[in-house]
């Protein structure tokens, strides 16, 4: 069984699955002139109590209505992140590849029925996957970053042809265009596909066909973060916000390697949706949702508007972009920090854009003293499970810590029930049996104490 802490702990680029509670509607109309004052209040309270640290924009018509920062951009040297800071976006980057391939496409370089084996005859069953199942993630291909090897290598320089070492030895999952699976490796070939295609590296066609043509001077190909170019580090709340290691950006290319900022992004989002990088036909291919997934786009609802973008996160770095026809808006988070659910703050951004209510949230309004934790002190152990997980007090604060992992706090929010937020963990304790129930993105753990 595959540990849900080794699963937080291995950082990997991902996507970050966006699921917007769909309230009763109320009809508003939309207004370029809205009230900005609570949704700054709303980012204070995120700074104040360390939930968030990142930048958003908000863009109607192709024009910019609203941008906030908050946080450090670099911790240790206490700058502060601005609207010129630059965060790695993770797989939005595969938002961008699907308009370099649709580029191609429209040049007459590659088609979306071209075969695999034209390019990497080496990867199983390449005769039968197509340019589109790459762009639609429905080859089959394995999706390496999930394998347990990940880890070891992640932060280490990686030729292309050691790539495609890694994802053929990885294999196949399933038959191609039988369902959808996330895969960075699909992403990753593409990359190859349209530097053979094109005659170009990947960083040199990204600046060719989109950051020159938009002005998108913040946008690009990362490699080693530097601090001095207004590029953030990445990190993880643990008591205190501590840095993240780095990928390295010869792994993820086109799956995950772009550099960018949210003012960035709404002009990129504004011009694709806009049919200014790409003939609308092709945007409306993108745009086609099969299994919960475009070619290149998510969509994600809002009450009853539905936009269309994508999620991304790699390292300690996460971020959203959706485009809205309603208002023509689009909006982007990035983000270098959060010990909170990046969903619950779009939902704050877009209800201020269009006049829907939300709550300005109350934390840690659960108190418990440090002798009523005395009783969740303990060894815990499971069947099966590669890992224990010591429960224990430090200055007042319950922490746990998983074998050979750093500690985490553990925040209260009911009767037994405590969360760390930033890594998906629930626990609930129960002292009269000296069970434990772990919780982490669907996985389910009984521990007992020992």
């Amino acid at each position: 069984m595959k540990s849900p802490l080794s699963l937080f702990y291995k950082l990997q680029f991902k996507t970050l699955w966006i699921v917007a509670v769909l309230f009763l509607f109320t009809a508003s109309l939309w207004s370029q002139e809205f009230d900005t004052v609570k949704l700054d209040q709303y980012f204070d309270l995120l700074e104040e109590n360390n939930k968030f640290m990142g930048s958003v924009a908000v863009s109607q018509a192709g024009e910019l209505i609203y941008t906030r920062s908050v946080g450090y951009c670099d911790v240790t040297s206490e700058s502060k992140a601005t609207v010129a800071s630059r965060y790695r976006i993770g797989s939005i980057t595969k938002t961008f590849t699907a308009v370099l391939a649709f580029k191609a496409i429209s040049a007459g370089k590659l088609s979306l029925d071209q075969t695999l084996d034209q390019f990497f005859p080496e990867v199983p069953k390449s005769e039968n996957i197509t340019i589109k199942q790459l762009l639609g993630n429905r080859s089959g291909i394995h999706n390496f970053t999930d394998d347990p090897a990940y880890a070891t290598y992640m932060t280490q320089p990686k030729s292309a042809s050691e790539m495609v070492e890694i994802i053929v030895k990885a294999g196949s999952d399933f038959e191609p265009d039988s369902k959808f699976q996330y895969s960075n490796s699909n992403f990753v070939l593409l990359t190859y596909i349209l530097e053979k295609s094109m005659g170009k590296p990947y960083p040199e066609l990204l600046e060719e066909f989109i950051a020159r043509p938009l002005g998108l001077a913040d946008t690009y190909v990362g490699e080693k973060i530097g601090t001095k170019a207004n590029e953030c580090k990445s990190y993880m709340y643990l008591d205190k916000w501590q840095e993240h290691p780095e990928t390295d950006m010869s792994i993820p290319v086109g799956a995950g390697a772009i550099v960018s900022n949210p003012t960035d992004i709404v002009k990129f989002s504004d011009a694709l949706f806009g049919g200014k990088l790409l003939d609308l036909e092709y945007v409306e291919a993108m745009k086609k949702i099969t299994d919960g997934y475009g070619l290149g786009l998510f969509s994600f609802p809002f009450h009853e508007r539905t936009s269309y973008g994508h999620t991304g996160g790699i390292d300690g770095f996460s971020s959203l972009f959706g485009h809205f026809d309603d208002g023509n808006v689009s909006f982007a988070l990035t983000s270098n920090g959060n010990n909170m659910n990046t969903n619950d703050i779009a939902i704050a951004v877009l209800s201020t854009v269009y006049n829907e209510p939300f709550e300005l949230p109350k934390f840690n309004t659960y108190e418990v003293s440090p002798e009523q934790l005395e009783v969740y002190v303990g060894n815990y152990t499971a069947p099966d499970f590669p890992l224990d997980i010591s429960i224990f007090i430090e200055d007042g604060v319950l922490k746990g810590r998983a074998t050979g992992q750093p500690a985490f706090t553990l925040d209260p929010v009911d009767k037994h029930q405590f969360e760390f937020v930033s890594a998906g963990i629930e626990m609930t304790f129960d002292p009269e049996e000296n069970t434990l129930l772990f919780k982490q993105r669907g996985a389910r753990v009984n521990f007992t104490k020992e």
